[in-house]
């Protein structure tokens, strides 16, 4: 199997480090960065969260801080500023405990440690979304986009639009809202592991969970489960937006809305849903006396009689956040008091800004929806769903702000301008080295099954780019399925001479060398791929093939035998160990390791097919029967199963049901081997019987 690489991830200018090294430098740049904060002291808004909030003394009750807001002042007072974030103030509390007083080093120590570990987080994340859910045999993730997700990584670390969240004191809701939002979404993707869409409602409530925690840092939290619904509809469920909106518009038939309630979308989305509502409520009832009130001087544009230049400065005020994540070089603690004029008419030059982002953001929509490169699409996708997404409660749509502009709310965002850069730092050196994308066309190509256009972009791609080894495996494994056997031998052969660590391009190597009857070298290539993916499922199936054909069956049951190992799912090594062990008449083991392996998958009807028939042939007829039916009732249109049923019912006696799986068998497969002979076997003993009895 060819996974989906991001073809431009290779080309990044970093290298490939192992997942232990990444985290330790991704860890070391932000400590970098943020460690000279360490001596800072407690200023501006330390002074009313820290200094003067009286619950982080030890002499305060400690379910104060549930009942109070952030700056210590009771939420059912009108003057609370209803910033409820107890979770955050226990922290200060315990900083305060901890260093016997209020010393800031160790409240800046625990803010630059909390930035490292998302940082490292951040990593996770990005390879989730750049690179999708792929999982090896024992359900461990793995990273498609180690460089990509590398650099975006690097990127958060060192934004220097974070100074305020971990410099700042204050700035600590900010870090462990971030860190409870990162952990939600990761507890989300995990439920999805083993490839199911359909899985324990206890997932989703530990995501909620975590949202709920989150919450209880800073308010932002909440956004996260429009991160995991947006995760679930575009990756797990991979619905096509602009696919859909196209039929929807052309009035064609419209998308499978079945399929969608089959994969359980609609219910994880209701439930997502019914846990943000009741959140929001929750948080709602907090507040007691309703929403903070906000003067002129915190947030003019809100105070604009005109709803249009309202409009126009909330847009002005978005370009302005947007250039500090492109442009950090003017930081501000503090933008109210007439930092940033308000625009009042249209011949003021600064309305070209707002008109410049929505510009940028069309064409990056445009270019997350309607590329036709997958990757490019899911990256820019998901990198606008967490740019857009958590700064949503900042934006003053939903209810008006306490601030014109504030650096912390832009930490979560960040993550999202730190992905496309990252895509945009990866297409950049593709582009510089002269790599098309006739790679990625191609991969797109072949996946919709279109090969022959396929091929043609692949020997695009490698004639533009002889030593493009990604595009050499997946073009000598279109040739080996179109049995063009030698031109994939030598393309594969060239793939590994170029980059003798590609496990994937030795296995596939050994593949079409078997099918050449070149065994021996077939034998090296299998274990070269080993040799260099140690846990690699399928290259130990596809050895145990090769000596299955070589007559040595002990190999190939130790070959499948590992496979199942390391990968317990993997229903053709189950089933051919089974077959092998029937056909050589180890009819007593072929039946424990049907069994074990029905234990592990037990829906699986190839494997109930194949203990089926060594039960047969040991003359377990009723047990054989079980497996017989209980396989056709998960397929029930494979001939093969009604034709050894009918055989079993044959060599049982029960003629009349045998007569009637021959029917059926041959119904669905005229030219079955052997079915027409045994039938035609069975209507002569039948009408034998029947004169008999005349």
């Amino acid at each position: 199997m060819v996974l989906s690489e991001p073809y431009w991830d290779h080309h990044i200018p970093l290298p490939k480090l192992g997942p232990l090294h990444s985290r330790l430098v991704t860890a070391f740049v932000a400590l970098i960065c943020f460690i000279n904060s360490y001596n800072g002291d407690f200023v501006f808004d330390d002074s009313e969260a820290i200094i003067n909030n009286k619950d982080l003394n030890p002499d305060t009750p400690l379910s104060n801080i549930w009942k109070n807001d952030f700056w210590g002042s009771n939420l059912s007072s009108n003057s609370s500023h209803k910033s409820y974030r107890p979770l955050t103030v226990l922290t200060f509390r315990i900083n305060y405990l901890l260093a016997g007083g209020l010393h800031p080093i160790g409240f800046h120590v625990l803010n630059v440690a909390l930035h490292c570990v998302i940082s490292v987080l951040m990593i996770d994340v990005f390879a989730i979304l750049i690179g999708s859910l792929v999982h090896d045999g024992r359900g461990v993730k793995l990273n498609l986009s180690p460089k990509a997700s590398f650099l975006a990584a690097l990127f958060f670390a060192a934004h220097p639009v974070h100074t305020e969240s971990v410099a700042g004191i204050v700035g600590r809701a900010d870090l462990l809202c971030a860190l409870f939002f990162q952990l939600s979404f990761l507890v989300y993707c995990k439920a999805f592991q083993g490839g199911d869409k359909k899985f324990p409602v206890l997932w989703i409530f530990s995501s909620i969970l975590l949202c709920a925690v989150a919450m209880l840092c800073k308010e932002q939290g909440i956004t996260v489960l429009g991160v995991n619904a947006a995760f679930d509809i575009l990756m797990v469920c991979n619905l096509d937006i602009y696919e859909l909106a196209h039929r929807l518009l052309s009035r064609r038939k419209s998308a499978d809305i079945g399929g969608l309630v089959s994969s359980g979308l609609l219910m994880r989305l209701a439930l997502l849903f019914l846990g943000g509502s009741f959140l929001l409520y929750a948080r709602w009832r907090i507040m007691g006396t309703g929403p903070p009130s906000f003067t002129e001087v915190d947030n003019p544009a809100s105070f604009a009689e005109n709803v249009i230049l309202r409009i126009v400065n909330y847009n002005y005020y978005y370009s302005l956040n947007a250039w500090l994540l492109l442009c950090p070089w003017w930081l501000c603690f503090d933008w109210s008091m007439g930092c940033v004029p308000l625009i009042k008419s249209a011949t003021d030059w600064r309305i070209v800004w707002p008109l410049l982002l929505w510009c940028c953001l069309m064409g990056l929509v445009y270019q997350a929806l309607c590329s036709q490169d997958s990757n490019k699409r899911r990256t820019l996708t998901f990198g606008l769903v967490l740019l857009v997404i958590p700064f949503l409660p900042a934006s003053n749509l939903f209810f008006r702000v306490g601030f014109v502009i504030a650096e912390r709310v832009l930490y979560l965002s960040s993550a999202g301008y730190c992905l496309i850069l990252a895509y945009t730092v990866g297409y950049c050196s593709c582009h510089w080295k002269k790599h098309k994308v006739h790679y990625n066309v191609g991969k797109n190509l072949a996946d919709r099954g279109n090969q022959s256009a396929a091929v043609k972009y692949y020997r695009e791609a490698v004639r533009l780019h002889p030593k493009y080894v990604h595009a050499m495996n997946n073009l000598g494994n279109i040739l080996k399925e179109r049995n063009e056997l030698e031109e994939a031998e030598e393309l594969l052969s060239s793939a590994v001479h170029i980059q003798p660590d590609f496990a994937a391009a030795w296995m596939n190597l050994g593949i079409v060398q078997n099918s050449l009857k070149k065994f021996d070298k077939a034998e090296q290539s299998y274990w070269n791929a080993i040799r260099f993916r140690k846990k690699y499922p399928d290259c130990y199936y596809n050895l145990g093939r090769l000596y299955a054909d070589l007559n040595r069956s002990i190999d190939a049951l130790n070959a499948w035998r590992n496979a199942t190992m390391l990968k317990p799912d993997h229903s053709l090594a189950w089933n051919n160990m089974v077959i092998l062990l029937d056909n050589t008449g180890n009819l007593a083991q072929a039946e424990l390791i049907g069994k074990e392996a029905l234990k592990i998958l037990p829906k699986d009807h190839t494997i109930m097919f194949s203990l089926a028939n060594v039960l047969g042939k040991q003359e377990k007829y009723k047990e054989s029967e079980g497996f017989f039916l209980n396989a056709l009732k998960i397929n029930p249109n494979v001939a093969s199963c009604h034709g050894n049923l009918a055989v079993l019912y044959h060599r049982w006696g029960k003629l009349d049901l045998a007569k009637r799986h021959y029917e059926l068998s041959l119904r669905l497969d005229p030219n079955a081997p052997g079915t027409k002979e045994n039938y035609n076997m069975l209507k002569r003993k039948l009408e034998q019987r029947q004169r008999t009895v005349g």
